[in-house]
C-alpha cells in the first residue's frame, strides 16, 4: 500500500491562486472524501487499473495514533465557490537511526498527498509539502521521509527534484502481499509452537532485541497496546519449555534456537483500498477460482478473493513491508504480482549536524539488514 499519490511535474502548467490551511472536520469531510475517490494510489501512467482508498468517513485515520499529527487542505477559489483540490498528511516521532549505540532523533513522515486530477501539474502538491516541512521543523523533526512506489515517476520526480523537495533516495523496502482465502486456517508445524505474547511482554521482546533497527519507534508500547493492535505472535521450537519471555531472553543471552515474532494490525478498520479498472477476464478467472473451491473445496484450490470490489467485511489481504535484503522474506508467504517495491526518500531538516557524532548525516547512511515498518502510518 503505497503511501503517496502526487500529481506529475507542473513545469509548464498554469498556476492557479491557492490557500493552504489546517483541516477542519466539520467543515471539510465531505470534500476530502470526495477528492480521495476521484484520486488514484500509486503510479497511474495512464494505465486502467489503479487503486483507491476509503477512508471510512476519518481522514485522519493513518496519522491519528501518532504522537503528533497534522493534515492540511489545499482551497481555491472560483465564481465565489471554495473548492479542496490537495490534502497532505504528516507525523511526528522518535525513531532508532539504525546505530549500534542505539541513536535516537526526532523524525516527520509525510505522507497520503493528493492532488484533484484537474489542478495537476499546477505547484499545488509542492504547497502543500513545503507547508508541512514548516509544522515539522516547528514541531522538532530533525529528518523528514516519505515513501512512495518505487514506479511512481510523477511522485519520486515531486521529491527528489532539488527545485520541488530536495529527498534524496533512502531506502527501497519491499511490500509482500498475500490474499486471504478459505484455506487460512493452515495447522503449525508439530515441531513449532505459537504463542501470543501480551502486550508488555511483546514490548519487552522489541526494545532488547529490535530497538537498534532503523525506524524503530520508542513509543512502541503505543503501538502494541492501541486498539487495532491484534496481538503479537511468538513461533518458538515445540519442545520449548515456556516459562515466560525474560527466561526467553535469558537463553545464553540468546535463543539457542530459531525463532520469529509478528505483530499483526488492523489496517481493515481504518481503512480500505479497491482495486478498480481490473480487465474483465481477471475478475471471471478470480471468480472461477472460487466456484471451483467451493464446488471441491477438498481440492484445497488456492481461491483467489474478491479484490476487485469495494470490501465491507473481513480482510481480502495480509501485507508486511520489509528491508530489501531481509532474509526473511524467503520465509514470508506472498504472491509476488500483487507486491511492490518501496521507495523511502528522506530530507534533512535541522541546519547542520555534527559529523563526528554518533549519527552524522543519517541521509548518507549505509541500509541495515532490517527495518521497522510502523503500522500507524502502514
Amino acid at each position: 500500500m503505497v503511501a503517496v499519490a502526487a500529481e506529475p511535474d507542473d513545469v509548464g502548467a498554469a498556476a492557479v491562486s491557492v490557500s493552504v490551511r489546517e483541516y477542519d472536520g466539520d467543515r471539510d469531510l465531505g470534500a476530502v472524501e470526495r477528492l480521495e475517490k476521484e484520486c488514484e494510489v500509486g503510479p497511474s501512467g495512464g494505465k486502467k487499473m489503479c487503486l483507491f482508498t476509503d477512508l471510512l468517513g476519518d481522514p485522519l485515520c493513518r496519522v491519528r495514533h501518532s504522537p503528533a499529527y497534522l493534515m492540511l487542505v489545499a482551497e481555491t477559489t472560483s465564481e465565489n465557490e471554495e473548492e479542496i483540490v490537495g490534502v497532505v498528511r504528516g507525523s511526528v516521532k522518535t525513531v532508532s537511526c539504525g546505530k549500534q549505540q542505539q541513536v535516537f532523533c526526532k523524525v516527520a513522515y509525510l505522507l497520503g498527498l493528493r492532488v484533484s486530477p484537474a489542478y495537476r501539474r499546477r505547484g499545488i502538491g509542492r504547497k502543500l509539502v513545503q507547508r508541512m516541512e514548516e509544522w515539522f521543523r516547528t514541531a522538532g523533526a530533525e529528518y523528514a521521509y516519505v515513501a512512495t512506489d518505487a514506479d511512481n515517476e510523477a511522485s519520486v520526480r515531486l521529491f527528489t527534484s532539488p527545485r520541488c523537495g530536495g529527498y534524496a533516495k533512502f531506502r527501497t523496502p519491499s511490500l509482500l502481499v498475500h490474499p486471504v482465502f478459505r484455506h487460512h486456517d493452515i495447522t503449525p508445524s508439530r515441531r513449532t509452537r505459537i504463542i501470543k505474547l501480551s502486550p508488555k511482554e511483546a514490548e519487552t521482546l522489541y526494545r532488547i532485541k529490535f530497538a537498534g533497527v532503523e525506524f524503530f519507534p520508542t513509543d512502541i508500547d503505543a503501538v502494541l497496546n492501541n486498539n487495532l493492535s491484534l496481538g503479537t505472535f511468538l513461533a518458538v521450537p515445540a519442545a520449548m519449555n515456556w516459562v515466560g519471555i525474560e527466561a526467553f531472553l535469558a537463553m545464553a543471552g540468546e535463543p539457542s534456537s530459531s525463532w520469529a515474532v509478528a505483530s499483526v494490525w488492523n489496517s481493515k478498520d481504518a481503512f480500505r483500498l479497491q482495486l478498480r479498472g481490473a480487465p474483465a477476464l481477471w475478475r471471471a478467472a478470480a471468480l472461477a477460482t472460487r466456484a471451483a473451491d467451493a464446488a471441491a473445496p477438498w481440492l484445497r484450490v488456492p481461491s483467489v478473493p474478491d479484490i476487485f470490489s469495494a470490501p465491507r467485511c473481513g480482510a481480502r489481504v495480509v501485507v508486511t513491508e520489509v528491508a530489501a535484503g531481509d532474509n526473511i522474506r524467503a520465509g514470508v508467504p506472498h504472491w509476488p504480482r500483487l507486491g511492490a517495491e518501496d521507495l523511502w526518500c528522506v530530507k534533512r531538516l535541522a541546519d547542520g549536524y555534527d559529523s563526528a557524532s554518533a549519527l552524522g548525516d543519517w541521509t548518507k547512511a549505509p541500509p541495515g539488514d532490517s527495518i521497522f515498518v510502523d503500522p500507524r502510518e502502514f
